[in-house]
């Protein structure tokens, strides 16, 4: 079985979007190694002036975003009527597919934040398929400690020393697994995943070592590619990950998922596989017909 390392790491950058809301990013979009995950973003401020304004009404098509909420209330609706809260431990999961119309605003009583939103592909058969959404709150997002670590297990199956436990999202597809990680000092933990998934932690807390150097929060690392197969037929051999803690330990955001293989065109909240469909969902959307599909 094939234990593969971390080698690649990418720090987020500060910056702000919505209408203004302060933001640490890593945008990986078209990046082989992390398909299909394309940007992630965490926000984090005791300051309610830092995301106050929220992010108002906007558009999306041809991918999925995923809100996780650490701290703080984040309050959703959108053109398909949705509306919902996530809190503390909470996900927020929506497929924009054909398009969708959303606003993400801080509740009332939020006067801290600490959350993150992931960007997902969708192959090129889904991205104009029907919206999607669904919240799952912290209660139903099952949890297990062993050996000086945690996981919160939100897509997939995931084992932890004798436990096995599977996350409840299952829509996340490609994406087959994502879980909360946190690690004590020194800690490490041991996650057997599929040879054909690519795999990396967004570290969020702390630092990750590898054998020659320190990878602090914010950041992803990335984790090898096992280049012997890459079939997405037939049964698939399992490969290892391990995360391990510095000395300050380490908490993190593990994700494993079949890449799409498809090429990625990208403008603001559209992300396609053609210069031409980023045209027309930009003609559409101007044009008031955005939503007629």
């Amino acid at each position: 079985m094939i234990h593969r390392q971390i080698t690649s790491f990418n720090p987020a950058q500060p910056t702000t979007d919505g209408a203004g809301v302060a933001i640490q990013r890593v945008a990986v979009m078209g990046l082989s190694s992390v398909d299909p995950v394309l940007m992630i973003d965490e926000l984090k401020s005791p300051f309610r002036e830092d995301f106050q304004a929220g992010f108002p009404a906007h558009p999306h098509r041809g991918m999925q975003t995923l809100t996780y909420m650490l701290a703080g209330g984040i309050a959703h609706e959108d053109s398909m009527g949705n509306r919902g809260e996530i809190r503390e431990g909470g996900v927020q999961w929506m497929s924009a597919g054909s398009g969708v119309i959303h606003s993400e605003m801080p509740t009332q009583d939020t006067t801290g934040l600490h959350g993150f939103q992931l960007w997902f592909n969708l192959p090129s058969e889904m991205k104009m398929s029907a919206p999607r959404y669904r919240d799952i709150p912290s209660t139903a997002l099952p949890q297990v400690s062993a050996d000086r670590s945690s996981l919160t297990a939100i897509a997939g199956d995931w084992r932890v020393d004798d436990h096995r436990i599977a996350g409840p999202l299952h829509e996340l597809a490609p994406i087959a697994q994502m879980a909360d990680l946190s690690l004590d000092a020194f800690a490490d933990a041991t996650f057997e995943i599929s040879s054909t998934s690519n795999a990396m932690v967004f570290v969020f807390e702390g630092a990750v070592e590898t054998s020659s150097q320190t990878l602090p929060a914010p950041g992803l690392a990335v984790f090898e590619r096992d280049c012997r197969n890459n079939s997405k037929s037939g049964d698939a051999e399992q490969n290892l990950v391990t995360v391990r803690a510095s000395n300050a330990g380490a908490r993190c955001l593990l994700l494993t998922g079949d890449p799409i293989g498809e090429p990625v065109v990208h403008y603001g909240p559209f992300v396609m596989n053609t210069r031409a469909e980023i045209e027309t969902a930009l003609h559409e959307y101007r044009s008031g017909t955005f939503l007629k599909h």
